[in-house]
């Protein structure tokens, strides 16, 4: 059975295993024989800064605007019922464990071409290493979008390699909040200017915000977040470069990976 043929909404959605890397309930389910990734939330760890029970929506809120980005940034993720109450569901995809779009390498074996330097550190040992991550289009846009989104969570690991050089983000329950919390490995192309096709995605998603996408994002966020959705977008369009860090919060987060 194909994906499309799959009910995946309505579908029986049964437990195979649970993620117990995850910081909240993660549990591995198939539906209609397709794999999917299942956060019920009820199972949703509190956040002082997060409102209670709103991971969940926010994970399928930052589907709806990577698809009105049109990048497939994010895999199908929709709310449903489940074993274990209401949650988010999400497609699951196998990354290619060949790939590294994000490292901690040796600080003298950083590479020379096609690799971004994010920041120097000491390892375990007192060693100097350097995080550095991928210098390609796909993880540039997964830039821009945590930008629109406001992640506050990308994590090495966050980062899927697809067979391809097609790159997934995971795991989008801290965004959408209306003050600067962007904390990502991504900082790479800090103050480079947007290309035209990743300013055009972001008007996408301002245009959006008064149809289609609007009405789907008023059902999983509040006004204020919403309004704040656009502030970014209208920003990111007016200064045209990756932004710097804001705020009092860490820039990056932890662990890294």
């Amino acid at each position: 059975m194909t994906t499309a043929d799959a009910d995946l909404e309505d579908g029986e959605l049964e437990l195979v295993g649970r993620i117990t890397a995850a910081s909240n309930a993660t549990f591995l389910g198939r539906v209609d024989g397709v794999a999917v990734v299942y956060k019920p939330v009820a199972g949703e760890r509190p956040l002082w800064d997060f409102p209670d029970g709103t991971l969940a929506r926010r994970e399928v809120a930052a589907h709806a605007v990577s698809e009105a980005l049109g990048w497939d940034v994010v895999p199908r993720t929709w709310l449903r019922d489940g074993p274990l109450g209401p949650g988010m569901v999400q497609q699951w995809q196998e990354p290619d464990r060949e790939q590294d779009p994000v490292d901690v390498v040796p600080a003298d074996a950083v590479p020379t071409s096609g690799w971004r330097t994010v920041l120097e550190a000491s390892d375990e040992r007192g060693r100097p290493v350097v995080l550095v991550h991928e210098d390609s289009a796909a993880l540039r846009r997964m830039a821009v979008f945590d930008v629109v989104v406001n992640n506050a969570d990308r994590k090495g690991g966050h980062v899927l390699p697809m067979p391809g050089g097609h790159r997934y983000g995971v795991d989008h329950g801290v965004t959408f909040h209306t003050e600067p919390r962007l904390r990502t490995v991504l900082w790479g192309w800090l103050g480079d200017e947007l290309r035209d096709d990743e300013a055009a995605g972001v008007r996408d998603v301002l245009a959006a915000l008064g149809g289609a996408l609007g009405d789907a994002l008023s059902e999983l966020l509040d006004d204020e977040e919403l309004v704040a959705l656009a502030a970014r977008c209208e920003r990111l369009l007016a200064e045209r470069r990756f932004p710097a860090p804001e705020g009092d919060m860490p820039a990056v987060p932890w662990p890294l990976f």
